[in-house]
């Protein structure tokens, strides 16, 4: 890229980017101008969870190869169990895509940032203004656990908090797998009670048949995303700016996956898939799930972490009464975060190697190859650091009132956590 647009371009990055980490050449940018290009050029934004900071190399040096836009995310649930946090993962995206010699355009996103009660939406008050003061530059709300109408005045809240130029997802209908589907009528409730206040989402994430983690095809469970009830609700929801991000694709095949342009999804996240790597796991080629063979994981010797590391994280896993195919694995990546970190090359490259291969190939199925210079193009061209959309407000708050709350007032929430 032309050394003079570069640098002017780094003059326009976001302000909180330009402060949290002076003297910095990365492409780090705000959510926002990452969601219109794609949406211009029909592409899907790959939003990547960093359970730990090796998948973040990988998807970065994959995304560097592909002149792709990336999203690299981390839920606030996974910040209690992994060793990544909102305090060090922008600097350690600056580290590496230094190493990389910068250049390559990423965007980080607080995933799932769960409100179920007033006490949360009063310490997100706190915690969202001050991770973005460290340079995060987009923002999912997800009050998707309570009803319609305080889903709806919780993300009215926190997203009333949250600066116009930061990218924002917001969400209805909790995330629970197959035949759990968020109907039109709460989606055009909940977006349109949002214009209303003058908060105006760049994605909605929606339950559409997929769940987050691992799909037991062993005990006949499948992907089940419902590619029609999401175009339904995305061209409910086309009028106010607002398309859809799409959770949980860990797990579905590729070719499907290649297809979610087509039904209105223009942001997919992608999780589990790098822990399997991390771990070593036997994947379906065409998918990323893990394989299970008898109630268990499968742990390949020639993939991921030692084997012998992986044998004393099972016994730990054992020692908790955790199935051996139980999501709760993830849980330890922050006790064993010290000694994967420290593993010796062969297999931190073996990790980084796999990593970026399966990010590739995410990359060209979601049409993003070659983007990520055109979100530099587009901001250079703007010459203004600030992407505050420009929309107005034309639905009226009389349409999402509690009285006509499309669920009654009867909340989902089943007591177990969705969020990751």
């Amino acid at each position: 890229m032309d050394e003079a647009l570069y640098r002017r371009f780094l003059e326009l990055r976001p302000l909180n980017v330009i402060n949290a980490l002076p003297g910095s050449r990365c492409a780090l940018v705000s959510g926002r101008d990452i969601a219109r290009v794609a949406e211009d050029n029909h592409a899907i934004v790959m939003a990547c969870n960093i359970r730990n900071p090796l998948s973040a190399l990988g998807i970065l040096t994959a995304a560097k190869k592909a002149d792709s836009f990336v999203l690299l995310e981390l839920a606030k649930s996974e910040a209690t169990y992994t060793g990544v946090n909102f305090t060090n993962l922008p600097s350690l995206a600056m580290q590496y895509s230094s190493q990389l010699g910068d250049g390559v355009v990423y965007s980080l996103h607080m995933d799932h940032f769960a409100i179920k009660s007033n006490d949360d939406l009063m310490e997100a008050l706190a915690v969202v203004p001050d991770a973005i003061s460290k340079g995060w530059t987009s923002v999912a709300v997800d009050a998707s656990h309570n009803h319609d109408w305080e889903n709806l005045m919780f993300t009215r809240d926190l997203a009333m908090h949250i600066p116009p130029y930061i990218g924002l997802e917001t969400e209805v209908g909790e995330i629970k797998g197959a035949g759990v589907l968020t109907t039109v009528e709460e989606a055009e409730y909940y977006i349109g009670g949002l214009n209303s206040w003058g908060i105006f989402p760049d994605y909605l994430a929606i339950s559409n048949g997929s769940k987050h983690g691992t799909y037991d095809t062993s005990a006949g469970e499948d992907e089940g995303i419902d590619l029609k009830r999401t175009k339904d609700i995305a061209d409910a929801i086309a009028g106010y700016g607002v398309t859809i991000a799409q959770h949980g694709i860990s797990g579905t095949p590729l070719d499907k996956v290649g297809r979610f342009r087509d039904y209105g999804i223009n942001k997919g996240n992608v999780g589990t898939l790098w822990q399997n790597i991390l771990f070593g796991l036997e994947m379906d080629p065409e998918s990323g799930n893990a394989v299970m063979y008898g109630g268990s994981y499968v742990k390949r010797p020639d993939r991921g972490i030692p084997m012998e590391l992986w044998n004393r994280m099972v016994k730990v896993a054992d020692a908790n009464g955790w199935p051996r195919n139980s999501g709760n694995y993830k849980k330890l990546n922050l006790s064993f975060h010290s000694e994967i970190m420290a593993l010796p090359v062969e297999y931190r490259k073996r990790i980084l190697d796999d990593t970026e291969k399966w990010a590739l190939r995410f990359f060209e199925a979601f049409g993003s190859v070659g983007l990520g210079s055109e979100v530099i193009k587009t901001i250079v061209q703007r010459d203004d650091w600030n992407p505050a959309p420009e929309r107005r407000i034309v639905a009226g708050r009389g349409d999402s009132t509690q009285a006509n709350a499309p669920d009654g007032g009867s909340a989902a929430d089943n007591g177990k956590d969705y969020s990751d």
